[in-house]
């Protein structure tokens, strides 16, 4: 499996003890023995994801952009920093384009950002637990 990419689309939802994404990454590299780890961030609410590959900041496309909200403030809101993110996609023609999440994350000058986990106070979320 030389050529093979693994895309991770997330963390244990709650259901099992959380790793680091370095952690999982390794542990994935070596039980599947592959060398490539990337990563997605994208959530049901949102028409586009974003991705990592080797530093593990994600990128996103041209028409989506992440900005980070102070987690005591909701009105303040930044181009970059820590803190929640909130997510503008502007592929959400004909819905809500702006999305503000409990996930904690960094936001870097270059647009790039990392996740750092999610708030202290919000509620576990993904799609798989809708149907537990």
């Amino acid at each position: 499996m030389q050529h093979t990419i693994v895309v991770e689309t997330g963390g244990m939802k709650g259901r099992r003890k959380e790793l680091v994404r370095e952690e999982l990454h390794a542990q994935l590299k070596q039980n599947l023995e592959v060398g490539d780890i990337q990563s997605e961030y994208g959530m049901t609410e949102l028409l586009s994801q974003a991705y990592a590959k080797d530093n593990g900041r994600f990128r996103c496309p041209p028409w989506m952009k992440v900005l980070v909200r102070n987690p005591n403030n909701p009105l303040d809101i930044q181009k970059h920093g820590t803190g929640c993110l909130n997510i503008i996609d502007l592929a959400n023609k004909n819905s809500c384009a702006f999305v503000g999440t409990d996930d904690l994350g960094r936001v870097y000058s270059d647009g790039t950002f990392e996740v750092i986990g999610r708030a202290d106070s919000s509620d576990v979320r993904g799609c798989n637990l809708m149907v537990s």
